[in-house]
């Protein structure tokens, strides 16, 4: 039953994408990804009602458990979302000859992520995170504005490096396997996780940290982040909902897997420390650009960046608290990132700028849409009463209990440094008068304020009330990852 679904759910955007690329009519592709993102939601909300355990499948080379299972719901989410907003958005653009290639690239970029997470055998892992860089490195250029062009080659080139260091990685704990296991074995994460305690931990630590790194730079921790403001904001608004909502989650997943092994070898504090001081950095830098930044995107980019450093965070203090916290982070930051870029699509449509200081009176303009934005806005600083503001409170708990309370205090600090320069970029933007003349042109898409509605809602929620079986599943991960808890 399982597999039927996860077939289902994997085959429905690489349909959208052959006949996107088969048949050249932009209304017809559009509409067939939007049922493709359709179907693919509806089978990952179904997965955490059925996946308890870890089940395998393909001779054991894809599997499913709690963990990937999570991911793919935030996957899926964030894929439906950005493609009814994209109908609105691309049409935008009006250059209906160009959609059918955009649509195929963008189902081939939802089903490489949606293929990433099943991934059983770590290189098999490593090459699925692979193939959304490639995939994504001619989205986020398809615009063909000089920056946009830019942007991809530094995106392909940043994190094909940071990328590379995680395949030594891989070869180093493949090698330290093998004077265990024998020279052939199946490099499963459960199979690593088992034989963890046996494996020469300086070898182990070394593979650790190279993947850190690798895999950290496809996050976008600091200080491998470079990339990660250009792409976001250069590529079209339903790329970059993508990029931060989907995409970062899904290289997340791979350091979490790799810390598991870690503490199964014994090295687990050295690397909860190592992990624990790239979401602090990511932080850091996160609050200072955002505090002095000009660009409305490149706004919601390093907020991406704070929030992957509080999961980072969340998945370095460890225990139960710290699990749950950056797994509910990781839905709520999807659902809310997603609405901070329609939001910031919608302005840059309107005002024809990507400059904050050319969006004025935004509230005048566009009433109800800049009305979810500016909530939003609240919500992604992690105030009450929204969804992340009672994930980053979990994870607080969790640091101040952990060995590297530091962090959770600097934590703090940083996030309330977030909360004030954040929502004074939207002061400007909504109450400062224009320096020199501006005004919106035209009119924003229903399906361009749809999906901020559809996003706004379960952020409130979220943030009312955490369902008990959402941390009944969180429990189900935390012991996947070899931590207890009650």
């Amino acid at each position: 039953m399982i597999e039927t679904i996860l077939f289902i759910m994997v085959g429905a955007p690489a349909v959208a994408a052959l006949v996107a690329l088969i048949i050249p009519s932009a209304r017809l592709v559009e509409m067939v990804n939007l049922l493709a993102a359709i179907v693919a939601f509806v089978c990952v909300i179904s997965l955490p009602f059925q996946v308890h355990s870890n089940e395998t499948f393909l001779h054991n080379y894809a599997g499913i458990e709690p963990l990937s299972a999570w991911v793919l719901v935030c996957t899926g989410i964030v894929y439906l979302l950005a493609s009814i907003y994209a109908v609105g958005y691309m049409r935008m653009l009006n250059e209906p000859e160009r959609l059918p290639r955009f649509y195929t690239l963008f189902a081939l970029f939802a089903m490489t992520m949606l293929v990433a997470p099943l991934m059983n055998n770590i290189g098999l892992y490593w090459i699925a995170i692979e193939l959304t860089t490639l995939v994504s490195t001619f989205l986020i250029g398809f615009e063909h504005a000089a920056e946009a062009i830019e942007a991809a080659w530094k995106y392909i080139m940043i994190v094909s490096a940071g990328i590379s260091l995680a395949l030594l990685g891989t070869i180093f704990l493949y090698w330290d396997g093998s004077l265990v296991l024998g020279p052939t074995y199946d490099m499963t994460w459960q199979v690593m996780q088992e034989a963890a305690p046996k494996l020469s931990q300086p070898v182990l630590l070394l593979a650790f940290l190279l993947m850190l790194i690798g895999y950290g730079t496809k996050v976008g921790l600091a200080p491998m982040h470079n990339w990660l403001p250009d792409a976001h904001s250069e590529g079209p608004a339903p790329v970059s909902v993508m990029l931060s909502g989907a995409l970062l989650n899904t290289a997340m997943i791979g350091i979490a897997r790799f810390l598991a092994i870690a503490d199964s070898a014994g090295i687990g504090p050295i690397c909860h420390i190592a992990l624990v001081a790239l979401g602090a950095l990511s932080l850091l830098v996160a609050t200072l650009f955002i505090i002095r930044q000009s660009g409305v995107k490149r706004l919601m980019a390093y907020s991406s960046i704070e929030h992957m450093g509080v999961i980072a965070l969340g998945f370095g203090f460890g225990g139960m608290l710290g699990i749950a916290g950056s797994l509910y982070h990781m839905i709520n930051h999807s659902l809310n990132k997603s609405l901070m870029f329609f939001g910031a699509g919608n302005a840059m449509r309107a005002y024809g700028t990507k400059d904050i200081g050319k969006i004025r009176v935004f509230a005048q303009y566009f009433p109800v849409g800049s009305m979810i934005w500016l909530a939003g806005a609240v919500a992604i600083t992690g105030a009450p009463p929204f969804g992340l503001f009672l994930s980053e409170f979990t994870i607080l708990r969790a640091g101040f209990g952990s060995i590297s309370a530091w962090a959770a205090y600097a934590m703090a600090v940083l996030l309330i440094a977030i909360f004030i320069g954040f929502l004074n970029q939207f002061r400007r933007m909504y109450d400062e008068p224009a320096l020199i003349e501006t005004s919106a042109a035209g009119a924003i898409p229903v399906w361009c304020t749809v999906p901020m509605v559809l996003a706004i809602i379960p952020l409130l929620v979220f943030g009312l009330w955490w369902p008990a079986s959402f941390w009944h599943y969180f429990r189900l991960v935390a012991t996947q990852l070899g931590v207890g808890g009650a």
